[in-house]
């Protein structure tokens, strides 16, 4: 019998992805050749009888219809629900309680329309949604309805003939098994064909989301199938993991209750993440923004390095979160850790323009890079130490393990042989950014 029908929405077009309608999502799935009919054990007389009283049955097809739509809608909540046409239901099963029928008595000649009303029936429900066990039971009922008054028909012409209607009750219910199969095989083939297009064009949009390619008019879309609001306060987490580049970026926790939509393309791995409620660029009371909370809660892999954008706002900015999380990624950040772009500004200016970077590290550093690497590991050292203590010789001496003399005798050797003086804060600006362009731009 055959259910419910519904109208095909369309799939809007996701940046330059092509449009997908209903009928270009699923092609109708080839239905299976028919299997050798087994052998029937019943006698010429037995058959010629379940002839007859299905010549009757086929008199009697609108009120069989009434009965078992009636009884589909008392046994299978499905078929009560407000969205099921009762016309179309009734329509369709009548369609389909004819087909069968006639297959009783002509087998040969209507086996295959048979065959495929049943094909139709598992192809239509799975495009729609309608539930398998649903669809199933209901079939059975029909077949049931079918089974009972070939009985009572049979007793009313022959007191004996529907016990010797028992004898075919095999044949019957093969044909039963028979077309259930093909409902729950044709449906299962166009389910698993919709959900391979439903996660291509998960991937479509998400992609077109990353790449700048997507287009005010797919945002509503992508708020649908991704869950992300359009006005949403979001942040960019860019994942490379060099040790296990096949690793599953969706086993990576980022953070509890945060919805996380991930992508992964030529060995890197980004998410979109929407930040929570007030999760701005900082809280009014001076706290920390949603991006650097995104930073606390994200577990890196111990052989991965994550980047992360500073927070922004709505879908339309998520390519420029992905571009900024992408530098902080090429700022290095330890492996098992990630880099807040916020946090590494210098960093990322000097990895944004590697030539520049390059250029800064020769004038700021070239006399010490010339010198034996001895030499010039212990000055590079003493300077990037002095730097993180602020210019303080005695704090660096701590972080060097020796006298603030010894680190004063180091920075007036890197005077001596670059001729740059560190009391004037522009050199010391610039020597911080060679040391950094000289860390990260040297292979």
């Amino acid at each position: 019998m055959r259910p419910v029908t519904g109208s095909r929405a369309s799939v809007p077009a996701m940046g330059r992805a092509p449009r997908l309608s209903a009928d270009r999502v699923r092609t109708p799935p080839r239905m299976p050749a028919a299997r050798p009919p087994i052998r029937s054990r019943a006698d010429a007389e037995t058959v010629a009888l379940l002839h007859r009283t299905a010549r009757v049955l086929i008199e009697e097809v609108p009120r069989l219809t009434d009965r078992i739509v009636a009884l589909m809608k008392e046994r299978e909540p499905a078929y009560r629900s407000a969205a099921v046409d009762p016309h179309e239901v009734w329509r369709e099963v009548h369609d389909s309680l004819s087909h069968n029928v006639r297959s009783l008595v002509h087998p040969k000649e209507t086996r295959e329309s048979a065959r495929s009303c049943a094909w139709r029936i598992g192809t239509d429900r799975a495009a729609q949604g309608f539930p398998l066990d649903a669809l199933l039971h209901a079939y059975r009922i029909g077949c049931t309805v079918v089974w009972e008054h070939l009985l009572e028909t049979a007793s009313k012409e022959d007191p004996l003939g529907a016990q010797s209607l028992v004898h075919v009750a095999a044949d019957v219910w093969n044909f039963v098994d028979e077309h259930c199969t093909l409902v729950a095989t044709a449906y299962q083939e166009v389910e698993r064909q919709l959900s391979w297009h439903r996660e291509n064009r998960y991937r479509i949009i998400v992609a077109a989301l990353l790449d700048g390619t997507a287009r005010v008019s797919d945002f509503p879309e992508a708020e649908q199938v991704l869950g992300l609001p359009e006005q949403g306060r979001y942040a960019v987490v860019a994942l490379e993991d060099a040790d296990a580049p096949c690793r599953t970026p969706h086993s990576v926790k980022v953070g509890d209750g945060l919805r996380t939509v991930w992508h992964t393309a030529e060995g890197t791995a980004h998410a979109i993440v929407l930040l929570g409620d007030g999760d701005g660029d900082g809280d009014r009371d001076g706290g920390s923004s949603g991006a650097e909370r995104l930073v606390r809660g994200l577990e890196v892999p111990p052989g991965a390095r994550a980047g992360v954008s500073p927070a922004v706002t709505g879908l339309a900015a998520i390519n420029t979160a992905r571009r900024l999380a992408d530098t902080a990624l090429r700022t290095r950040p330890a492996a098992g850790t990630a880099a807040l772009l916020e946090e590494r500004y210098p960093e990322a200016l000097v990895v944004s323009s590697p030539d520049l970077g390059t250029a800064l590290a020769d004038r700021m550093l070239g006399p010490v890079l010339a010198l034996e690497p001895a030499d010039r590991e212990m000055l590079l050292t003493t300077l990037a130490a002095w730097l993180e203590a602020g210019g303080s010789a005695r704090r660096a001496g701590g972080l060097l393990f020796c006298h603030r003399n010894t680190v004063l005798n180091r920075l007036r050797r890197y005077e001596q042989l670059t001729g740059r003086s560190l009391d004037h804060p522009r050199e010391v600006m610039e020597l911080s950014l060679a040391l950094s362009a000289h860390r990260l731009l040297t292979p």
